[in-house]
């Protein structure tokens, strides 16, 4: 009912158990997910996990009550393009459905700093990180860097100097090379390098 309140919002159909979320994708081939952690069946981030799999993967947004590290890591490694708990204001949830649709990532405040937390302490996953960034060219080294803090294609253009092809043709790159499927998740390896 919420998001149905937004014109340029169409909600497509729906699912109560985890098991149901992928005959729903099939039918009604949905541009973002928003799916709960929990649900009967299977949870929502193994769902999300399952979804996020397939090469014709539709955008996940995990909107919970609970924001626990692990729910929150295992979602955004899993290629959730957002996170936001459930108090979240319905405008700001309509916003992050338009924003995870283009590509954009989003999470509510709280969950971005908690992640920002988690990233600055001991990482033993950061050799790991480092080798993985170390592939990329220094043009896509400075994409990645400035997805990581946040910026759009636009602003990454703006400051780089170049086109939004060019910046939209660095990340399809970075993607490839390092088998990422949203910029979160190569926000969490430039934090993870850190």
């Amino acid at each position: 009912m919420m998001l149905d309140a937004f014109d340029d919002i169409d909600v497509v159909g729906a699912a109560t158990d985890g098991t149901e979320v992928a005959a729903a994708v099939n039918t009604h081939r949905p541009d973002v997910v928003l799916m709960d952690i929990r649900m009967p069946g299977l949870d929502g981030l193994s769902a999300t996990e399952s979804l996020r799999r397939r090469p014709d993967a539709p955008q996940v947004i995990v909107l919970t009550t609970f924001d626990t590290d692990e729910h929150v890591l295992r979602a955004l490694r899993a290629g959730a393009g957002g996170f936001l708990l459930k108090h979240t204001p319905p405008r700001e949830i309509a916003d992050a459905v338009r924003r995870v649709a283009a590509g954009e990532p989003m999470m509510s405040p709280e969950v971005l700093r908690k992640m920002i937390g988690m990233v600055s302490g001991a990482d033993p996953g950061r050799d790991r990180a480092r080798a993985a960034l170390a592939r990329l060219s220094p043009g896509e080294t400075d994409v990645a860097r400035l997805i990581a803090e946040g910026r759009t294609n636009q602003e990454i253009a703006t400051e780089l100097l170049m086109s939004t092809a060019t910046v939209k043709a660095y990340v399809s790159r970075i993607f490839t090379k390092l088998t990422l499927t949203n910029r979160v998740q190569i926000a969490l390896l430039v934090h993870d390098a850190r």
